[in-house]
């Protein structure tokens, strides 16, 4: 087990390292989390919604029984079936706490629905700034490449001192330039000129 946990721990290491190093992938890396946690939370309050719909069914199903039962307790009191009307307020009373539980229960999910809301429009806030920073970190990483090839255009610069490229070379026809011009005055000088 401890070669497995240092072999992990050695990719951990390294793996922070590259990140250290690479600070845009890093951002890139929390972007694509946070991306994944909206996503989440999308589907967390689709859920919510669809059995906070569930929950008003089921109250609107004990309100109707409710109501039914209540004109069964009317209609047995006034027949004075006397024998029907405990049983009736007993179901009645127990329809009553149903819907409370399913009330407080539809209380408890809407405002988890609030609070998944609000945890939803965290993550877009916090993914759009991470997004800039993103960007940012693109753009600079791509304005300290474009100055780290300027700086090192003159070291990577592939010149064959071949006869035939010398023609090309700004450097050489400078020094041939000069070294003409010399010979001639050294002519000069010496025809007595």
């Amino acid at each position: 087990m401890s070669v497995f946990e240092d072999f992990s721990r050695f990719l951990e290491t390294r793996l922070e390292e590259f990140l250290r190093n690479n600070p845009h992938l890093e951002l890139q890396a929390l972007e694509e989390k946070l991306r994944e946690q909206e996503e989440e939370t999308v589907r967390l309050l689709a859920d919510l919604r669809s059995r906070e719909k569930r929950l008003q069914d089921q109250i609107l199903e004990t309100a109707q029984e409710v109501q039914r039962w209540h004109i069964r307790i009317e209609k047995a009191k006034n027949a004075g079936r006397t024998d029907l009307v405990k049983p009736a307020e007993e179901r009645e009373a127990a329809l009553l706490s149903q819907g409370n539980q399913l009330w407080g229960q539809m209380e408890v999910l809407k405002d988890r629905s609030k609070q998944t809301i609000e945890l939803q429009r965290q993550i877009q806030l916090r993914r759009k700034e991470v997004q800039t920073k993103v960007a940012e970190a693109q753009a600079t990483r791509a304005t300290q490449q474009a100055e780290q090839r300027w700086q090192t255009t003159g070291w990577n610069q592939d010149y064959s001192f071949s006869s035939t490229s010398t023609a090309y070379d700004p450097l050489e026809k400078s020094f041939q330039q000069w070294e003409t011009e010399e010979e001639l005055q050294q002519l000069k000088r010496n025809m007595g000129m």
